[in-house]
Order: structure tokens, then C-alpha cells, then sequence
């Protein structure tokens, strides 16, 4: 069913859409966990270190899928809160999608082994890092089309069944890893394979199910047709968006780099410590994904001051995800990263510890940074957002290039918290300027 955010409650809308997100991210990001789970203790450290080197550069390319998508799903959910042209929309985003999905494996397939080369990658776990990311990559196909059919959903108010389908995925995804790793010795390939068919099969499910229960959503030949006016009015949303993601992924190509020259365990261990946080930071994630859809219909149907409030209530909500997120990382963080190796020495599981420790005490300028960038991009602001990418780009590299010469993985460790601080000052400040502005405007 699809849900109008211009009316109700902000609470409970902004409540009762984001605990489906969450579910779903975190279902999403087990994905990625159980590939490094099966893969570290039933193959090797080595492969463990592999999957992990693959991160930042992975990030590059499927950042950008999911921030062109996302951005797309924005300017429909503007055009659903105003009420017009949604199938038009729709369609002129798959028509975008399909070109840029065969732009992106091409470019991403042909570079691959080049990239993990100039990052360092130990010889050690390169080839398999190159077998990995090379699957992933020829499966952009599948990320592109979730990501666009869940963004379209949760452009109409629906978080709930994309959530459906990716649970049965995860699952999926669970049996396929067992299978092809265990059972047919495929190594980091049969986690690849998994993960892509996967991601897939949910994305075809929802699909089905989508067309069927929402008449909205069945196009017409016409809603198909793109020209300049279509293509730019979601280019303009959905680029900013996709490069800020890659802007920012390039940052932690940087780090990764940086992180590389300290050995396979070393790796090892902060890709397992990588794992955890990514996890306990989805309530952050998951409640900016809610507030670009709110702020984007609000928009649409010109309530400012329904997103003044909103936003208010996203404030609070975010101070709860961070606290959330420390108290996990400072009781649990430690022993959750021990699963993702069997009989992990001290040294690499002191690693970890000291990566979750240096981060989490910088989590709330992480929090502003999915609060502040998803809400002004609901708003129609993609430019400062992607400043606060280059922005973070910028700090990370810094930190990244000059510290660890210094103070060593510590300095490594201080990259991110670093870039969040940096970028977060920059959205917050951004954010309170412009509500001011609508206000004054809507007081005269």
C-alpha cells in the first residue's frame, strides 16, 4: 500500500517506515557478512583479506548504482507528493537505469586488477580479491534493479516489501554460500555468485509482486519515452547523488591503500571490525533513507514547515541510533568480530577493537551525515551534498596519506572519524541555513 508522508503524524510515519528499512538494510548488509563469515572460516585469513580489499572498490561502483538510484527514487517521490506524471517518472528512470548499468560493468570489469594493483593489494590475496570483485561487478546488473525497484517502492510510502523479498534473499544467499563454498570448494567465487544471484532473484520476486499490487506502477509504452527534460529532471537528483557516493568511495580507496601496506591480517582484522560497524550504524542509515522520502514528498506538496518538524523528530531519533550503536560496539563489537575468523590471535583481534573503539566515539557526525544529506536531498539540494563528498574525500586522504607515517594503524583508524567530523559541519550548517530561509520566505 502506498503511504502519503504529507499528512499524520511525523512520528509514527517517520517510526513505522524506517523499521522496515532498517530490517531490510540489515538483511541487505548480511549479504556481505555471511560472505565474509563462510569465507574466513572455511577458507582462509588470506580469503577473508581478499573479500575485504574488494570493499572500497566495490563501494566505488555500486555507491554510484545506489546513489543514482536513490536519486531517481526522490523525484518520484516529489512527483508522488505533488500528485502527477509518477509513471512517467518511473519509466524514465528504467530507461536511465538500463544505460547506466551497461556503462558501469563495462568500465568496472575492464579495470578491476588495475585499480587493486595501484591500491597496493598484497600478492598474496590478489587474485582471488580480482575473482571476487570481477563477479560482483558483472552482477551491477542485479544491484542496479533492486536498488531501483526498492527506491521506487519507498518513493510511494511502501518500505515494507522490498524488506519482504530481501529476507527471503538473505536466506537464499545463507544456503548458496554453504553450497558453493563448502560443498563445492568455489572459495571467494561461490560468495560472489551467491551474493549476485541472490540479489537478483529478490529483485525479479518484487518485481512480480510490485506490478501486481500496485495499478500506479503498471506503464504504458509512452511512460517510457525519455528526452531532454525527462532525462535531465532526474540526472540532476540522481548524478550528485551517485558521485558524492563515488567521490566518497574514492576516499576509502585511499584508506585502503594506506591500510594495505600493514599485511594480510591486518586487513583481516579491520575488514572483520568493518563488518560490525557497518551493521550497528544501519539504524542511521536506515532512518536517512526514511527522511529523503518524507522530505521529498513534503517538498513536492510545498510543506516546509512539515519538514521543519520532521526533521525534528529525525533529530531525536538520530541521538537514540547513536547511542544505540556505541553501547553495542563497546559490549558486543570485540566479540562479534571474532566470528568472522576461526581462532583469531590477539594482535589481529586487538586491531579490531582499536578500529571500534576510535570510531564509535565519532558516531554522531557520522549520524548527521546520513540525517542532513538524505533530508537535503529530499529538499532539491544534491549540489551541497556532493561538496560534503568531495569534502570528505579531502579528509580522508589527508588523514589517510600523512597520520599513519606518524602513529601507524591508529592513524588509519582516525581517517573516517576524521571525514565525518569535517563533512557533518558542513551538512548541519547547510541544513539550519536553509530552513531558515523557507521559513522567512513563508513568514513574508
Amino acid at each position: 500500500m502506498t503511504k502519503d508522508m504529507t499528512k499524520g503524524s511525523p512520528w509514527r510515519l517517520i517510526f513505522f517506515f524506517t523499521v522496515p528499512v532498517l530490517l531490510g538494510n540489515i538483511f541487505q548488509q548480511l549479504y556481505s557478512m555471511v560472505d565474509t563469515i563462510i569465507v574466513g572460516r572455511f577458507v582462509s585469513v588470506q580469503a577473508l583479506a581478499a573479500v575485504g580489499a574488494t570493499g572500497s572498490i566495490s563501494f566505488l561502483v555500486i555507491g554510484f548504482a545506489t546513489g543514482i538510484t536513490s536519486g531517481f527514487g526522490i523525484v518520484i517521490a516529489q512527483k508522488f507528493g505533488a500528485g502527477k506524471a509518477v509513471r512517467r517518472s518511473v519509466g524514465v528512470s528504467i530507461v536511465l537505469c538500463i544505460i547506466i548499468t551497461i556503462i558501469l560493468t563495462i568500465l568496472s570489469l575492464s579495470t578491476s586488477r588495475f585499480v587493486l594493483e595501484l591500491m597496493n593489494t598484497p600478492d598474496d590475496i590478489i587474485n582471488d580479491a580480482v575473482i571476487y570483485i570481477n563477479i560482483i561487478y558483472a552482477g551491477i546488473f542485479a544491484t542496479i534493479y533492486y536498488n531501483m525497484v526498492a527506491s521506487i517502492l519507498r518513493a510511494l510510502g511502501d518500505s515494507k516489501t522490498p524488506l519482504y523479498f530481501l529476507i527471503l534473499s538473505s536466506i537464499l544467499n545463507v544456503v548458496l554460500d554453504l553450497v558453493l563454498i563448502i560443498n563445492f570448494h568455489m572459495g571467494v567465487a561461490g560468495a560472489g555468485i551467491a551474493t549476485v544471484f541472490s540479489q537478483f532473484v529478490s529483485a525479479v520476486l518484487c518485481t512480480i509482486y510490485t506490478i501486481k499490487r500496485y495499478p500506479i506502477l503498471k506503464l504504458k509504452k509512452s511512460d517510457f519515452r525519455v528526452n531532454k527534460t525527462w532525462a535531465w529532471a532526474h540526472l540532476r537528483v540522481g548524478l550528485p547523488m551517485a558521485l558524492q557516493f563515488s567521490v566518497t568511495a574514492v576516499g576509502v580507496m585511499v584508506l585502503q591503500s594506506a591500510l594495505n601496506v600493514f599485511g594480510s591480517e591486518v586487513i583481516a582484522s579491520f575488514t572483520a571490525a568493518s563488518k560490525v560497524e557497518t551493521l550497528v550504524t544501519q539504524t542511521m542509515n536506515s532512518l536517512g533513507t526514511t527522511m529523503a522520502t518524507f522530505c521529498g514528498q513534503n517538498l513536492g506538496a510545498g510543506k516546509w514547515r512539515r519538514i521543519k518538524k520532521g526533521m525534528q523528530v529525525g533529530m531525536i531519533f538520530s541521538a537514540g541510533c547513536v547511542l544505540i550503536a556505541a553501547l553495542i560496539n563497546f559490549t558486543l563489537g570485540t566479540a562479534a568480530t571474532r566470528l568472522f575468523m576461526t581462532d583469531p590471535s590477539d594482535e589481529i583481534i586487538g586491531y579490531a577493537r582499536t578500529y571500534l573503539y576510535i570510531t564509535t566515539l565519532f558516531y554522531p557526525f557520522l549520524a548527521a551525515i546520513y540525517l542532513f544529506r538524505n533530508s537535503l536531498q529530499g529538499m532539491g539540494d544534491a549540489m551541497i551534498p556532493m561538496i560534503g563528498g568531495v569534502a570528505e574525500l579531502i579528509s580522508r586522504l589527508g588523514v589517510a596519506v600523512i597520520l599513519p607515517i606518524f602513529i601507524g594503524y591508529i592513524g588509519v583508524c582516525l581517517a573516517s572519524p576524521a571525514a565525518w567530523f569535517v563533512t557533518g559541519m558542513i551538512l548541519t550548517v547547510r541544513y539550519i541555513l536553509l530552513i531558515k530561509k523557507q521559513m522567512r520566505m513563508q513568514a513574508e
